[in-house]
C-alpha cells in the first residue's frame, strides 16, 4: 500500500497484502461461475475451494464448514437465527448478546417477536460471568435454550473475552455459541475447536484480504439452518445464495494463509509498538484513561482519553497532520457518537467523548508512532494555551 499518510485506523481495514492482490488480479482473469460443470467453472471452483480450506486451516476448522459470505456482517446476521437445527438437542427459543458487540450483531437480524437480552459488562469491559449464570439458569427454570452471542475481541477497546468459559456455560445450558471473531483472527491465536464455538464469524479485509468477503464457520457439520438470510441457487450448502465473488475469495484465502504465518511475528511487532505508544502517551498527558487496561488487550489496539480534548476536534486535527485514527465510534453520517461500548463500561460520556482508537497494523513503524506522538503533544500545547487564554 503506497501512502503519504500515517494510517493507525487498522481496526476498521487493513491495507490490502500484495500477496492477496496478486490473487485477486490473477482471479479477474477467469471466466466462469464456480456452480458451471465445464472445464471453466471447474477452474473458478478450485479457486473457491482452495480459499475455504486456507480460510479453515486458520481457526482450526474443516474447509467443508466454511461458509463464505459478502461480508463479517453478512455473516453475523446469518448466525442470529434461532431456527439452527442440532440432532438430539433442543430447539433454541431465547437469544442473548453481550452489551459490547459490534453493530452487526446489537443490530442484527434478530427474529421477530424474540426479546433480545443484552448481557452487562464490567469496567475493563469483559462480559459479567454471574449475569451470565443468572440468565441461563432463567431460561433452564422456563425449560428453555437459546443463542448466545458474545465477540472474541471488542474493535473499540481490543479487550479479549473468556469466550471458552462463555461456551463451557452456554452448552451445559444446551445452548448455541456463537463467536464474532472479525476483530480477532490475525491478530491472536484462534481456534474454534479451543473456542468451543458452534459458530464463528470472520472478516476478509481485517486480515489484509480484499473488502467483500467474509465466511461464517461452522463447529460441525451437523448443525442446519433451513431458514438461510440469503434464498436463491443453493450456493454454499444452501446458506448463502448468489455466485460466489471468486476474485475477493481468492484474495480471502491467501490472507487467510499469509496471517496464520505471520501471527506470531505480527503480535510481538504490535505489542513492542503499542507499549511504546502508551508510555509517550503516559509521559505526555498524565490524565490519560485507557479503556480495558485491566484485562487482556489485543497487541495492536489502543482506545484511550484525555478529558477535555473532544474526540471530534482531536481526530479533525490529526487528519490535517495526515494522521487516520478512530474515536470510540463513528455512525454512518460520518458525525463521531458516543461509544455504545464505553458507555456499558460504565465511562462517563464526557469522558467517553473525548475518546481515541489508535489500532497498529503489520506496516506501521516506529517513526510512525514517533510522527504520532509529536502531532499529540503539538495538539495538546495548542488546547492547554488556548484555555490558558481564555480564561
Amino acid at each position: 500500500m503506497t501512502r503519504s499518510r500515517t494510517y493507525l485506523d487498522h481496526n476498521a481495514t487493513a491495507p490490502l497484502r500484495q500477496e492477496a492482490r496478486a490473487a485477486l488480479l490473477a482471479a479477474l482473469d477467469l471466466c466462469g461461475a464456480p456452480s458451471s460443470v465445464h472445464a471453466d467453472g471447474r477452474a473458478v471452483r478450485k479457486l473457491v475451494e482452495a480459499a475455504r480450506h486456507e480460510v479453515a486451516d486458520l481457526v482450526d476448522a474443516l474447509a467443508k464448514n466454511v461458509v463464505f459470505c459478502a461480508s463479517a456482517t453478512e455473516a453475523n446476521n446469518l448466525a442470529l437465527n434461532l431456527d439452527w437445527q442440532r440432532p438430539g438437542k433442543p430447539s433454541l427459543r431465547r437469544m442473548a448478546v453481550s452489551s459490547v458487540e459490534h453493530a452487526s450483531v446489537t443490530n442484527g437480524a434478530h427474529p421477530q417477536n424474540t426479546d433480545i437480552a443484552l448481557l452487562p459488562v464490567d469496567g475493563q469491559g469483559v462480559l459479567d460471568l454471574g449475569a451470565l449464570d443468572a440468565l441461563l439458569n432463567e431460561w433452564r427454570e422456563n425449560g428453555e435454550t437459546g443463542l448466545v452471542s458474545v465477540m472474541l475481541a471488542n474493535n473499540e477497546t481490543g479487550v479479549v473475552q473468556p469466550v471458552g468459559e462463555i461456551a463451557a456455560r452456554v452448552h451445559a445450558n444446551g445452548g448455541l455459541f456463537h463467536c464474532d471473531a472479525a476483530q480477532a483472527v490475525g491478530k491472536i491465536p484462534c481456534s474454534i475447536n479451543e473456542i468451543d464455538a458452534d459458530l464463528l464469524t470472520i472478516s476478509s479485509h481485517k486480515l489484509g484480504g480484499p473488502l467483500g468477503a467474509g465466511a461464517l464457520v461452522l463447529g460441525s457439520d451437523s448443525l442446519h439452518q433451513p431458514n438461510a438470510l440469503i434464498r436463491g441457487g443453493g450456493q454454499e450448502k444452501g446458506l448463502r445464495a448468489g455466485t460466489e465473488n471468486v476474485p475477493a475469495l481468492a484474495g480471502f484465502g491467501v490472507a487467510a494463509r499469509a496471517a496464520a504465518r505471520d501471527l506470531a511475528t505480527y503480535a510481538e511487532k504490535s505489542l513492542a509498538l503499542r507499549s511504546m505508544l502508551e508510555a509517550a502517551l503516559r509521559e505526555t498527558s498524565p490524565d490519560m484513561v485507557l479503556f480495558g487496561e485491566g484485562a487482556t488487550r489485543l497487541p495492536n489496539t489502543l482506545n484511550f482519553a484525555e478529558p477535555g480534548m473532544a474526540a471530534e476536534t482531536t481526530l479533525i486535527a490529526l487528519d490535517l497532520e495526515g494522521i487516520s485514527v478512530s474515536s470510540g465510534s463513528a455512525c454512518s453520517s460520518g458525525k463521531v457518537k458516543v461509544s455504545h461500548v464505553l458507555t456499558a463500561m460504565g465511562v462517563a460520556p464526557a469522558l467517553a467523548g473525548c475518546a481515541l482508537r489508535v489500532s497498529l497494523g503489520r506496516e506501521t513503524t516506529v517513526q510512525e508512532i514517533e510522527f504520532f506522538v509529536t502531532a499529540w503533544k503539538r495538539l495538546r500545547k495548542n488546547l492547554h494555551e488556548r484555555r490558558h487564554r481564555a480564561a
